[in-house]
């Protein structure tokens, strides 16, 4: 704890303040325990529901009577009844910090105005920086209280204590005699901010395979995010070794050796807006979700959406079934029904996806962009009358066939607008190539480039522009990058019609070892910058030889990041994840396609288990909110080469966020250097970092 430093624990509940224990230095003092019900005066607790605070007092010399001090006893020491003089409190009658007469038995009275000529400051984490006065900014490390001043903090992962330094008071506008109103604003104000997570409750796979577990009592959270003052920055960790987004903080060197490796932001190197990062909601998903408890269910979407989650903001459903269903269907399986008269939604859309997705809408603070795809149209419109294998629409595009499925389409949008539902953007068609292959095993519907771009130019275009929906995105490949930039040199050539309709490309990660992005990605932004690019589906465990679901594999997170890392460096707007739950087999899937997911269901324990994946989403989704703009990265390296993989942003608050992987298995020293000075820093083996700072 501080040097010289009296701290108490506080545990703050609806009904009372429980002092838990009391810390003086490094000696634990466990004497002063109590419970005390809150007096009118103490409306700030009544604000707080079961929060943990640390009120800390200098135990220096007192302020009205320097004879006077403080002082503390080890745990062997103690007395039974400790004697009178040794523990510290704030006093009515005197309004300043003397001894207490009875300690177990007299409360807090914090009402005094604080002494003048008080200040504090706080050193960064691992005690790097100088030493520089702040009002109220986190602090980490080596933190030096001088008489007079006063911190809270929280436990837990994140900052360990909050400074107030009191020189302050009057610029506050505080009134000369606060009294005890102001002393509860005090702490309301250093409480806002603080509100801790709740650290992993791990459970191992094997030696280096972790999960967090999840249940309807208890699930791992993660604090909003919030900036350190001018001239620090917080760092969050994940790692091989069991780290989840842990929390640490540090102070930018003005004047420090560089290390071998810096990382140079360069602001004036403006690159693409994100949109987001997000996941699928499947019937499969749904289903997961659904099977747990009421409690493990808000737990589960919580940490996908919600402010002490991962703050996902995109969701893509499939418009239909597809193979993370239970069975196939459609909206419209009546055959002949060109007017689309009997088009309803499934079960599955109303008991399963609007409500889930509904749900996780509710939790967020943040705007949630949907995204819709479908897998296969009714099998009557198909040229195989299967829902798998080799098939495509019935006639030329123009036909009654192809003008059906495009209003089919907008049938979607109108029923899920009823349930207060709006897409952000639709693809054309999922996977459109797989249509073309002979006893293709997933339901599918087969164009090609060609047979994609007519059917956007003389149907599905005309329609959506004379909908109601005129303003969702089109998006069209929605396949594996293998197929770029032919697909896009097609659809979008100059003297294509289906180009107006058109507003990005969608791309899959399934087929990435055998197409690099810089001979895909690279030239389909170089020829058509005007579309954006955006992940649309990856998960891991899809190739045939693989286990579906390996718990707590690192690889597997790993995996996520650097394509992440990759897309995003490569223009990509965006990243969404499949399923958001799966099973333990990686289903339920009615052709037996199990993959895995970040989040595993155990239906049998009412358990769920967060994966690497989820934390290795965690350190883009949470950090890198919408709008946010990619900035150019150069390296200087005195030897060797560059082992790290990385992206730098500038967030719409004007805050700089820099991800680092490292997959290697030996700590890499580095820096980072932006106009604020140099972050001295290194990154462990198998670890993801992400970095945050204002600029100003």
């Amino acid at each position: 704890g501080p040097p010289d430093t009296l701290c108490i624990v506080l545990n703050v509940s609806k009904s009372r303040l429980t002092i838990l224990t009391a810390l003086s230095s490094s000696q634990s003092l466990n004497i002063i325990r109590g419970d005390f019900p809150p007096s009118s005066k103490e409306t700030f607790f009544r604000l707080l529901t079961a929060q943990l605070f640390i009120i800390c007092f200098p135990t220096g010399v007192d302020p009205v009577n320097p004879s006077l001090r403080t002082s503390g006893c080890s745990d062997k020491r103690c007395p039974a009844k400790p004697p009178r003089g040794r523990y510290a409190e704030w006093n009515r009658t005197s309004r300043h910090l003397i001894r207490v007469i009875k300690p177990r038995r007299t409360p807090l009275h914090p009402s005094a105005p604080f002494p003048r000529g008080t200040a504090g400051h706080v050193i960064g984490a691992e005690g790097e920086g100088s030493a520089a006065p702040a009002f109220s900014g986190p602090g980490i490390g080596a933190v030096q209280l001088p008489a007079g001043a006063l911190c809270a903090g929280r436990a837990g992962s994140g900052p360990a204590l909050l400074l107030l330094p009191l020189a302050f008071r009057e610029r506050m506008m505080w009134p000369r005699r606060a009294g005890a109103l102001g002393w509860w604003l005090l702490l309301l104000r250093l409480a806002h901010g603080v509100t801790g997570g709740r650290p992993c409750s791990p459970k191992r796979f094997g030696r280096d395979a972790l999960v967090c577990v999840c249940n309807s009592t208890y699930c791992d959270t993660h604090e909003p995010v919030s900036l350190p003052p001018a001239g620090f920055f917080v760092r969050y960790e994940t790692s091989k070794s069991g780290k989840r987004l842990e929390r640490s903080q540090g102070a930018f060197r003005r004047q420090a050796a560089p290390p071998d490796l810096v990382l140079v932001l360069e602001e004036t190197q403006r690159y693409q807006t994100v949109k987001g990062f997000g996941g699928s909601v499947t019937d499969a998903a749904s289903i997961n979700i659904l099977s747990l408890t009421p409690d493990t269910q808000n737990h589960l979407l919580r940490s996908y959406f919600a402010e002490d989650g991962i703050e996902y903001n995109m969701i893509r459903t499939p418009m239909g079934s597809c193979d993370f269903s239970t069975r196939p269907y459609s909206y419209a399986d009546w055959p002949e029904d060109y007017e689309l008269e009997k088009f309803s939604l499934a079960m599955e859309d109303l008991k399963m996806k609007i409500p889930v997705i509904q749900r996780a809408k509710a939790m967020s603070k943040k705007p949630i962009s949907l995204l819709a795809s479908p897998w296969t149209s009714p099998i009557w419109m198909k040229t195989n009358n299967n829902w798998k294998g080799k098939g495509s629409l019935k006639g030329k595009a123009g036909s009654k066939v192809h003008k059906t499925w495009a209003n089919y389409f907008i049938k979607f949008l109108d029923e899920y607008a009823k349930h207060n539902l709006t897409f952000w953007a639709i693809t054309a068609e999922n996977e459109p190539t797989a249509g073309l292959l002979t006893d293709y095993p997933i339901q599918c519907l087969g164009f090609t480039p060609e047979r994609q771009r007519d059917f956007i130019a003389l149907d599905l275009g005309p329609a959506l522009a004379n909908s109601s929906h005129k303003d969702i995105r089109l998006i069209i490949l929605d396949d594996n990058r293998v197929h770029l930039p032919r697909w896009a040199k097609v659809v979008l050539s100059e003297d294509s019609q289906a180009r107006r309709y058109i507003h990005g490309i969608g791309i899959h990660w399934y087929l990435d070892l055998i197409a690099p992005i810089n001979d895909t990605v690279t030239p389909t932004h170089q020829f058509f910058p005007d579309y954006f690019l955006l992940l649309t589906e990856a998960s891991a465990g899809f190739q045939f030889w693989e286990v579906s679901v390996v718990l707590g594999s690192w690889d597997r997170g790993n995996h996520y990041s650097q394509s992440i890392l990759a897309n995003l460096n490569q223009n990509v707007i965006g990243w969404v994840d499949w399923n958001l739950a799966l099973d333990l087999e990686g289903g339920p899937n009615w052709v037996k396609n199990y993959v895995d997911s970040p989040i595993i269901v155990d239906v049998g324990s009412d358990t769920f288990y967060k994966q690497p994946m989820f934390y290795h989403m965690a350190h883009f989704s949470k950090f890198i909110p919408e709008g946010s703009r990619r900035i150019g990265v150069s390296i200087v390296q005195r030897y060797g080469s560059c082992h790290l993989e990385y992206v730098a942003l500038i967030r719409p608050d004007g805050a700089a966020v820099v991800v680092v992987l490292n997959r290697t298995g030996k700590t890499i020293p580095f820096g980072l250097s932006d106009k604020m000075g140099l972050i001295v820093t290194e990154i462990p083996p198998n670890s993801i970092q992400t970095y945050l700072w204002k600029r100003e």
